[in-house]
């Protein structure tokens, strides 16, 4: 009897367990926090029931269940691929994938494992892309490449409610035998560059100076042409203000000559003394017309009378 009572009273603990435990599982599915950035979206016996935003959500439990999706930008390294190039070479291509999702319920309920989803879906973009461009291209136009990529994404995405936010081409490596084809070419195309550029160079250091000659000869012709002008210029003036000089002076000696009146008697001795100082010179030349001979006889003989003739002193 006594052990009766114990079986029934380790059945009734267990039983007494058995609800606690159900009520904290009941408890726990019933209460549950949805964080910042993330939404629930809360399925009643597996069909879509409604979507929360972040905070506290209570559900049904056993009959409902939560799901978190999270809302977030999220890069998507990509593994590294081999893509053929327009022009049949193989490059090794990566990219990171920025995906958001937009619409909590088309990502969980229209696509399985959306996530794997998108990276096989970049990889088929990425061929399709690159496989349309010569390998020149391919390397530089990644701004191009990550746009096509993006728009062909997107086609398929936006159906899915995931947003694409842009992808990055981390990197595309051809075969190293390519590399060192392209660093020749590089190198030859540089020199080329080197070769036109000192061409141009030298071509333009001609032009300079047979400029800077042609404008130096056409200074000095300008500078000479000048000088002539301000030489002849002078010249003029030097013979304009020696004959305004020439004009003053006998100006002023016929005022003088006519304001004294003269005689004849004055001419003639004024004309002697003017013959004197010729006559004085060693290097004078005198020739005297006839018609002056008389003339030059009679001032004599005068200026031989004043010399004999008394002073006013001597005077009686």
């Amino acid at each position: 009897m006594i052990a009766d009572i114990g079986a029934v009273g380790v059945v009734g603990l267990a039983v007494v367990g058995l609800v606690v435990v159900v009520l904290l599982v009941s408890l726990r599915q019933m209460v549950n926090i949805v964080q910042q950035g993330e939404v629930g979206v809360v399925k009643h016996l597996g069909e879509y029931r409604k979507t929360h935003e972040p905070g506290l959500v209570i559900i049904q439990p056993f009959i409902e269940s939560l799901q978190r999706v999270d809302m977030r930008e999220i890069p998507r390294p990509g593994d590294r691929q081999d893509v053929i190039t327009k022009d049949n070479v193989v490059v090794t291509v990566n990219a990171t994938i920025f995906t958001q999702v937009v619409d909590a319920r088309q990502a969980l309920f229209s696509i399985a494992k959306f996530d794997v989803a998108i990276d096989a879906l970049a990889r088929t973009a990425l061929r399709s892309v690159i496989g349309t461009m010569t390998l020149d291209q391919a390397l530089s136009e990644r701004e191009r490449i990550n746009t096509d990529v993006q728009e062909q994404m997107e086609v398929v995405t936006d159906k899915w409610g995931i947003r694409i936010s842009r992808i990055e081409i981390i990197a595309i490596s051809p075969p190293p035998k390519i590399l060192e084809a392209l660093a020749l070419e590089k190198q030859a195309d540089q020199e080329k560059r080197a070769k036109i550029l000192q061409s141009e160079g030298q071509q333009r250091s001609a032009i300079n100076v047979a400029e800077g000659e042609a404008q130096a000869s056409v200074r000095k012709a300008e500078g000479a042409r000048q000088a002539a002008i301000l030489r002849a210029e002078g010249a003029r003036q030097s013979a304009i203000l020696e004959a305004e000089g020439r004009s003053q002076a006998i100006t002023t000696v016929y005022s003088a000559i006519k304001e004294g009146e003269p005689d004849p008697t004055l001419v003639a001795i004024l004309q002697l003394d003017a013959l004197a100082k010729f006559a004085d010179s060693d290097n004078a030349k005198i020739v005297v017309p006839f018609e002056s001979a008389g003339l030059l006889g009679a001032a004599q003989t005068l200026r031989s009378v004043l010399a004999a003739a008394p002073t006013d002193g001597n005077q009686p």
